[in-house]
């Protein structure tokens, strides 16, 4: 009899395990798409520009789009179930670092305006820094994610008990998840023609908006998406005979000892001038603090910077200027840069940053890109300034020790001194003003929170240009000959959603002139002492013009008369004149100065050839000391 019931019971185990296997099949695939919507819910919510429902709508609308954005949080929970074998514990490994994700993504939006990609998991180290001084406000949107979340977590924990036996299927399942998402992301996130066919075709969606094309895809088929920027990418059509051939066109011509004078950069945190927007210039209070900026900019070489960041990403507009980059990738050696050129002429070339140097790698970088000698808190400003007063009060301290090491070295030789200030990082208190009030909040349309922004970015704005104008009058009675090159990095931050800027009736409409000066403009200036005025026979007064930051270098060397330069900067002056701007988010100026995400004919020729060049540069050639 036992024999005869053995194949029996063998059936009934058999049906058991295949019951609860469809089982927790069905329970562990509606927990990931629970957590792929909650990536989607965060998304949607993200950017006060746009209306939740309406990217909802667009998510749920759009069929592939759906799918796409659901599908890596399921595969990852099956992914780990067959790992770990517990539904609750895959189930934890897929909503801790998805959500996590989303949750990141959601604060950075609100807080600085773009969006969080994946090749910001290389600056891990520098977040904690960032965001701690931030305040990070818990809100609605945040309560129902965590409530659905932990309710999600029970229904696993109670509906799939137990523990996965180990078995040779077991192995196979979980080999073949890694190798289905492997063929997912190679495939499917990696497809730019499959990420532009999928881009909602609504009326409300800015194209020009970075972080609204980002959004408007969902959090999790944005991010996997842009996994592919984080390794080295040619551009289309690239050929590396071709770039090098091209730049070997160009010889590099060398400065002439009669040329060759101090050049002093200092990219100023977070600097802007608040009168360019029409509601501040109105105020006394703001006219007051740019006084003596606008006083300065009438001695020198003027003009904007049409950046490619916005209330961050802070290295971006000083490595353009150091490398004549238009975009960059990861620094990981010595490349070929304009401070490299420096040294090849026999300048010193050094400088400092009174905050630490592992922040954004400055110390390897810095480098790598060719400095000589670089001084950080860690070796040097330490001493003088703690970095978390540095944040509000370094500036004067800056420009004292910029001074002192010139003159101590320029009397060896000439000097390019590159530093970046730290003073006026965000973000900035909205609660109260702690110094004076150059914008009333009785007198003003503007909420108080606006008022306490700005009255404290003026605060430390008003000390930046006291300290410049110092710097200015410590260099006029030098007798070596000094050109100085200040500019802004970036716009600073505006409350979290760019509150402030909204308030004050400023629209980011990148599609528009408008929108897109308001954005991604800040000042910079040329200016020169009568010393260097009268070495080079140059003027050093009058406008200078408005162009991306990798084109800054250019604008120096014309101001200072000095003809060809590197290799690079001869085919990057080529380039100025076809069009001053050449965006990270591919937007040009067309021949008539209007935007434009198109160039065609030989304009395009001219700019594949530069991209092209580019990236051989940082690729591919080994500078020489």
């Amino acid at each position: 009899m036992g024999m005869f019931f053995r194949p029996l019971l063998w059936r009934k185990r058999l049906s058991e395990t295949t019951w609860y296997s469809v089982w927790a099949f069905c329970i562990l695939t509606l927990a990931g798409i629970l957590i792929g919507a909650l990536t989607l819910y965060l998304s949607a919510h993200s950017m006060p520009e746009l209306l939740p429902e309406q990217l909802m709508e667009a998510y749920l609308g759009y069929g592939q789009l759906l799918v796409l954005n659901l599908l890596p949080s399921v595969l990852c929970i099956w992914f780990f179930y067959f790992l770990v074998g517990r539904g609750w514990l895959s189930y934890l490994f897929t909503a801790i670092p998805v959500v996590g994700c989303a949750l990141i993504n959601y604060y950075k939006i609100q807080l600085r305006g773009d969006p969080f990609l994946a090749v910001d998991l290389g600056l891990v180290s520098e977040a904690g820094g960032i965001t701690g001084n931030y305040t990070l406000v818990i809100t609605r949107e945040m309560e129902l994610v965590f409530l659905w979340l932990l309710l999600g977590f029970l229904v696993v924990l109670r509906l799939t008990p137990g523990k996965m036996n180990r078995s040779l299927e077991r192995i196979f399942v979980l080999l073949s998840s890694g190798v289905l998402f492997g063929v997912a992301l190679l495939s499917l996130y990696c497809n730019a023609p499959l990420y532009e066919k999928n881009t909602p075709q609504e009326p409300w969606l800015n194209t020009w908006s970075e972080t609204e094309v980002f959004l408007a895809h969902g959090f999790s088929y944005s991010f996997l998406y842009s996994i592919q920027d984080m390794l080295p990418t040619p551009p289309k059509g690239y050929d590396p005979k071709v770039a090098e051939m091209a730049l070997a066109r160009y010889e590099e011509q060398p400065l002439s000892e009669s040329e060759k004078v101090n050049v002093v950069g200092i990219m100023l945190e977070a600097f802007c001038d608040l009168t360019d927007f029409p509601a501040l210039a109105q105020q006394e209070g703001v006219q007051s603090v740019y006084e003596l900026w606008h006083m300065l900019e009438e001695q020198s070489v003027s003009g904007n910077l049409l950046t490619n960041i916005f209330a961050g990403g802070t290295v971006d507009s000083e490595w353009c200027f150091l490398t004549g980059y238009s975009q960059y990738e990861t620094f990981r050696k010595p490349t070929d840069s304009y401070v490299w050129y420096f040294n090849r002429q026999g300048y010193y070339t050094r400088g400092g940053h009174p905050g630490f140097g592992w922040f954004y790698n400055r110390e390897n970088i810095n480098d790598y890109l060719g400095f000589q000698e670089y001084w950080f808190t860690e070796n040097h400003y330490g001493t003088l300034v703690d970095p978390v007063v540095a944040q509000w009060n370094s500036d004067t301290i800056l420009v004292d020790e910029i001074v002192k090491d010139l003159k101590a070295h320029s009397r060896k030789g000439p000097v390019f001194s590159f530093s970046v200030s730290y003073q006026n990082h965000g973000p900035y208190e909205s609660e109260y003003t702690s110094g004076t009030y150059y914008i009333n909040p009785d007198t003003v349309p503007f909420t108080e929170e606006t008022c306490h922004i700005f009255n404290n970015y003026l605060h430390g704005i008003e000390g930046t240009i006291s300290a410049m104008q110092s710097l200015v009058n410590q260099l006029e009675e030098m007798q070596e000959p000094v050109v100085l090159v200040l500019f802004g990095d970036h716009k600073p931050w505006g409350g979290n959603g760019n509150s402030a800027y909204t308030d004050i009736g400023v629209d980011f409409d990148l599609s528009t002139i408008e929108g897109f000066y308001d954005y991604f403009s800040t000042p910079y200036l040329i200016w020169a002492n009568t010393a260097a005025k009268e070495q080079l026979q140059q003027p050093f007064v009058g406008e200078g013009g408005d162009f991306s930051p990798c084109f800054l270098m250019n604008e120096l060397f014309e101001q200072c008369g000095w003809t060809g330069g590197s290799s690079f900067l001869q085919l990057s002056e080529e380039m100025r004149q076809i069009t001053p701007l050449v965006h990270e988010q591919e937007i040009y100026f067309d021949r008539f100065g209007r935007l434009t995400r198109e160039l065609s004919g030989e304009r395009l020729d001219s700019l594949n050839e530069y991209l092209y060049i580019q990236y051989y540069r940082q690729h591919k050639v080994e500078p020489e000391a």
